[in-house]
């Protein structure tokens, strides 16, 4: 192993200009998910290659502009997902694993045009109905199909999350009044419950998501079109990260 332990990255030798652009500062608001995001490109573009350590947690955490917490949470996830694994001791760290996992469980690495395809669509339509939603005098019917649906999906556990996850999303359509709107949006729903389903669900994303959840919640009930379309795109970019970083 002291051979192996010795292939630890240096961000700054040949692999300097990628290292630099994949471990830069994340956005504040998917920190998590972003760092999930970078590491995994890292990995899979080979700026950190088969048996090599990633650099030390201390390093990590500053370059990316992380907490460490959250990098040990990011860590985690990929260890979880077979990417990686931690060792202790003298020549411990957290190393790539030598054979890593098939891009995706059925079939072939998903094509990047076909990705931004599906998540650029749903940008526009989720944002738009989270404004659209906001903008509207909501009735008592539904106020509480918000709440309710909200409710929901932050009680639901790891098996039944994406399915209450998406009524909720569909619950922001519904309320718009826009059958049309409502329509479109499930069918694109249903292309990223797709992909959703080739990513394992990470409980620290899901955690943040539901706070998520409540802030587009909030503003759409407070009428705040502004803030519903902001905390939507936040919302929504945050899971993209994770697409990107396991379907690319």
């Amino acid at each position: 192993m002291g051979a192996q332990a010795d292939r630890a990255v240096d961000p700054g030798s040949t692999g300097a200009n990628a290292g630099d652009a994949l471990f830069r500062p994340v956005r504040a608001g998917n920190a998590f998910e972003e760092t999930v995001e970078r590491l995994l490109q890292a990995v899979r573009l080979g700026v950190v290659g088969a048996g090599e350590r990633l650099p030390s947690e201390r390093e990590l955490a500053e370059r990316l502009g992380v907490s460490r917490v959250t990098l040990r949470e990011a860590i985690r996830a990929l260890a979880d997902a077979g990417y990686v694994e931690s060792r202790r001791g003298r020549y411990g760290g957290t190393f790539v694993n030598e054979s890593l996992p098939a891009p995706r469980e059925h079939g072939r690495r998903m094509d990047a045009a076909a990705l931004e395809d599906a998540l650029s669509l749903r940008h526009v339509l989720e944002t738009g109905a989270a404004e659209l939603a906001a903008a509207r005098s909501l009735t008592p019917a539904d106020r509480r199909h918000l709440t309710g649906t909200l409710a929901e999906s932050c009680a639901a556990d790891l098996t039944d999350y994406r399915r209450k996850d998406s009524r909720l999303h569909l619950a922001v359509a519904e309320v718009t009044a826009s059958g049309s709107l409502t329509t479109a949006m499930a069918d694109a729903r249903m292309r990223i419950n797709q992909l959703l389903d080739e990513i394992p669900l990470l409980e620290p994303n899901l955690q943040h998501s539901n706070v998520q959840h409540e802030a587009i919640v909030d503003a759409i009930l407070a009428g705040d079109p502004a803030a519903a379309r902001r905390a939507m795109a936040e919302h929504i970019e945050g899971t993209a990260s994770l697409l990107r970083g396991f379907l690319n």
